[in-house]
């Protein structure tokens, strides 16, 4: 499964060793020699593990079996996803708004001042030139490649990151995603970009521009951006809900809960599409059942505890495209309301 949220192989040992010898941070004992070995989304065997030091604040604790989840955690997580899905449609609402007016603009100074835009190039500045070439490159991308570049480069920042020794502690703190760490909201939305292993943020972001254009096509920038970014909130909760439940905690990163969404989203919506998979090219299926197989495979992994990938965050992700495509309309239609305010409260503010 190409967008898993786990993989990267008894990582984490080394991450702690190399934080220990740079900041003195404590050691996290992982029993690296475990058959299932650890992954960056779901960091727990079945054997029970211990710290030989007690964690800094801040330290995501290392997991251990029949681990409880703090219910304050819980109740942050909570609270947390509601407010960062509120604020990312709010600002989607806004971000329309502005988009809307200055393209309006834009369109009105290009018929006032067509005859000096249509200058030649031969009497414009170098980076002028320059500028323009980019905007016209910009502007032939398709609509989901405009929403894959701004993600792919978040993403590959968070894996340059990783690899920079003094960011170490920084990155398992607030760029991995456990519930039962002194740090867990922000975790929750940053984790959706961080990818230890190339192969994993490769495989992730494969998958994600494979759906970007016809999700973008569908909901329009604004409405993909706010899916997106809440979309991977929401599956960290779903991720943290379980590890609560089920009393294992553990680390998470990846973005594979967000694309579950777009995947599911679009299934959803072209449940006829013929899909195929890589180096399978031959071996075709509809959406419709292709989604339906990942969340089976999924719903057995929570059930039976499969524990090398972080099933919860995938399902919830999946459970998310799929209400979108059956209610998001009805919600995205209620903005109507933010945008007459903020259009009033706009207008206040020039006069």
């Amino acid at each position: 499964m190409l967008m898993s949220r786990a993989l990267c192989r008894s990582w984490l040992p080394q991450v702690a060793r190399r934080c220990h010898a740079n900041v003195n941070l404590p050691i996290l004992r992982i029993n690296s020699g475990h058959p299932a070995a650890r992954s960056c989304r779901q960091i727990h065997s079945n054997r029970k593990q211990s710290s030989n030091l007690k964690p800094t604040a801040g330290e995501p604790v290392a997991a251990e079996q029949n681990t409880p989840v703090p219910v304050n955690n819980v109740i942050k997580a909570v609270a947390f996803t509601g407010a960062f899905t509120v604020g990312c449609f709010a600002g989607a609402t806004i971000l329309e708004y502005e988009n809307t007016r200055s393209l309006i603009l834009e369109k009105a100074r290009q018929a006032r001042f067509g005859w000096w835009q249509s200058r030649s190039l031969a009497d414009r500045d170098y980076w002028t030139q320059i500028k323009q070439d980019i905007r016209r490159h910009w502007d032939s991308l398709t609509p989901g490649d405009k929403m894959f570049a701004p993600i792919l480069l978040c993403n590959l920042v968070a894996f340059a990151m990783w690899r920079v020794p003094a960011l170490k502690s920084t990155m398992i703190t607030y760029f991995t995603s456990n519930p039962a760490a002194k740090v867990v909201c922000w975790p929750m939305f940053l984790s959706t970009f961080s990818h230890y292993s190339a192969m994993h943020l490769f495989a992730n972001m494969y998958v994600m521009h494979s759906f970007a254009n016809a999700a973008a096509v569908s909901l329009g920038k604004e409405q993909f951006l706010a899916v997106y970014l809440s979309a991977g909130v929401f599956s960290s909760l779903m991720s943290v809900l379980y590890k609560a439940a089920t009393s294992q905690a553990g680390m998470s990163l990846g973005a594979s809960g967000a694309i579950m969404t777009l995947l599911a989203y679009v299934c959803t919506q072209y449940p006829d599409t013929q899909l195929s998979i890589l180096f399978l090219p031959a071996l075709t299926f509809s959406a419709g059942a292709g989604i339906k197989v990942l969340m089976g495979i999924d719903f057995a992994g929570v059930m039976l505890g499969w524990k090398f990938f972080d099933h919860a965050a995938h399902l919830g992700g999946a459970m998310f495209g799929i209400f979108w495509a059956t209610y998001g309309a009805q919600i995205w239609a209620k903005r109507i309301g933010l945008l007459n305010y903020y259009h009033d409260l706009r207008r206040t503010k020039q006069k």
